[in-house]
């Protein structure tokens, strides 16, 4: 009996945790917080620090953002805001087939060292970014705050720090236009899904 009820709060929660680091995951590769990565690895050559530096930028920026959007669904459960978190996923899912470009960043100065530098320059470069907006929107979506900001930080680690040791190497590789393509359906599959079943569905 207790197992039954437990059941499916644990498929919401892993719901949550697995949507939101593949959703990140798939919608960094070529993001311009990755090619961060890679400049600031070029420049420092000390991959722990820049790594560390990612993992508290992110865990900041994403839980204010998950809140921010737990906080907004709890104060608008109507029909509306429903559409709204739908019509959100659709419009990331045109946003990540656009490419983002290395130039478009500011190095910055280094002579805080790498652990600093990366902490500030990705919690700055992530406001507004399509990957902390889509964590506002798996958080109003999900309304599980912690389970959402360890996804979509989990999402952001499994794409930057491979780029980190790699480099530029990840570019010349990975095909980033699949990966867009990949990252966009799945963003417009949630958005459809949540058209689809309506506002109960949140």
């Amino acid at each position: 009996m207790l197992l039954c009820c437990l059941r499916p709060a644990l498929e919401r929660s892993m719901e949550a945790l697995l949507t939101s680091t593949a959703v990140v995951a798939l919608a960094e590769i070529g993001d311009k917080t990755q090619l961060l990565a890679i400049l600031l690895a070029t420049r420092f050559r000390k991959p722990w620090p820049i790594i560390l530096g990612i993992l508290i930028a992110t865990l900041a920026n994403h839980f204010c953002a998950a809140f921010l959007g737990a906080k907004v669904a709890s104060l608008l459960e109507s029909g509306w805001f429903h559409y709204l978190i739908a019509a959100s996923f659709l419009a990331m899912a045109a946003w990540t087939l656009i490419p983002d470009e290395i130039d478009d960043l500011q190095q910055g100065s280094a002579r805080f060292g790498a652990f600093l530098t990366t902490t500030v320059a990705f919690f700055l470069v992530e406001m507004g970014d399509k990957t902390q907006i889509a964590t506002v929107a798996l958080g109003a979506q999900f309304q599980q705050v912690g389970l959402v900001t360890l996804g979509t930080t989990l999402g952001m680690m499994i794409a930057n720090v491979p780029a980190v040791f790699l480099g530029h190497e990840i570019i010349k590789r990975v095909p980033l236009k699949a990966v867009r393509i990949v990252a966009a359906l799945l963003f417009a599959v949630i958005g459809l899904w949540l058209l689809v079943t309506g506002p109960g569905s949140l």
